[in-house]
């Protein structure tokens, strides 16, 4: 990936650019909702810092959604997020986002996020399809700010001297959902007037002291009506099915003074229309020059109901500048 950031004309005008050169960043873009071209772009947004503590976001990025998703994946404690945010994560999305912070008292900061956007995920050129997406996010830090922006990089690389905890509640309605999960998923090729609210909440929290961390999330994705399938008008025959559930997933890890950290990672998934999932985790990771340079490994014990279960081991080299 290639990654460009800086401000112009003066550092309260921001930009973000990033854009994925691998086979799965651009992969699923031949149809005619991405003009049968590959996704290339991950980011391209404007960050504008218009009065006091309010910016003003402006084109495609991530959304304020689970604090997983929104953590670089250059900047994670494992080799991959965990099966909740593959599952119900509202991922990137065009449009524009309203940003907030303000400190209450000696030390609790106070941080609100909201978004309009298109709804439909990222590079979509055919238009808008349905209706459109809307995100609020509300963050507390009742122990004050985390050291180097901890609280959205995993691990505690920089050993907080004091606790650190913070705590976040995203809510999201996509509005007339036109895929299957959202900003993700299959398209519904149904009308307008068939497709149907999509609804997810969020709660996650981070909590890091002197090398210890606990990072826990909760997503839960629920369809106006509670029926998640769509029907044709005539036939009633099922279009679509939108994907809803509910998950939780809870990792805890140890940095020594050597830069080795082991990792203790459980997520469960519990979708309305598929079997559920519980998946272990235990990895460990070699921080040679902080999240810049380091080489991380896992392995992975996932139960499905219903199916076999899976064994996965994965070893990962990491380096970013």
């Amino acid at each position: 990936r290639l990654k460009f950031k800086g401000f112009v004309h003066n550092p309260k005008i921001q930009y973000k650019m990033e854009f994925g050169l691998t086979n799965r960043d651009m992969s699923g873009g031949g149809t005619a909702n991405y003009s049968g071209s590959s996704r290339l772009i991950l980011d391209a947004v404007i960050k504008w810092n218009f009065y006091k503590n309010f910016t003003l976001w402006a084109g495609q990025t991530k959304l304020p959604g689970n604090r997983e998703r929104v953590i670089s994946s250059g900047n994670m404690e494992t080799v991959d997020r965990s099966r909740l945010n593959s599952k119900f994560n509202i991922d990137r999305d065009m449009g524009v986002q309203l940003h907030h912070k303000m400190k209450v008292g000696e030390q609790l900061i106070i941080k609100e996020a909201f978004s309009f956007s298109q709804g439909e995920g990222r590079n979509i050129t055919s238009g808008n399809i349905g209706g459109h997406d809307y995100t609020f996010r509300l963050e507390m830090l009742p122990m004050g700010n985390f050291t180097s922006k901890g609280d959205y990089k995993g691990g505690d690389l920089k050993r907080e001297e004091k606790p650190k905890l913070a705590i976040g509640l995203t809510y999201d309605i996509n509005d007339r959902a036109g895929r299957e999960r959202g900003q993700g998923g299959d398209f519904i090729v149904a009308d307008e007037s068939q497709l149907k609210r999509l609804i997810g909440f969020f709660g996650d929290f981070v909590y890091k002291y002197k090398g210890f961390s606990l990072m826990g999330e909760y997503a839960n994705k629920t369809v106006s009506g509670g029926d998640n399938n769509v029907y044709d008008a005539t036939s009633n025959v099922i279009l679509g099915t939108y994907y809803t559930g509910e998950a939780a997933n809870i990792q805890v890890s140890y940095l020594f003074k050597s830069d080795w950290q082991p990792v203790l990672r459980f997520t469960h998934i519990s979708p309305t229309s598929s079997n559920k999932e519980n998946e272990f985790t235990l990895g460990v990771s070699k921080y040679i020059v902080g999240h810049k340079l380091k080489v991380q490994s896992d392995i992975s014990y996932r139960e499905i109901g219903g199916s076999d279960d899976v064994l996965l081991y994965r070893l990962q080299f990491d380096l970013h500048f």
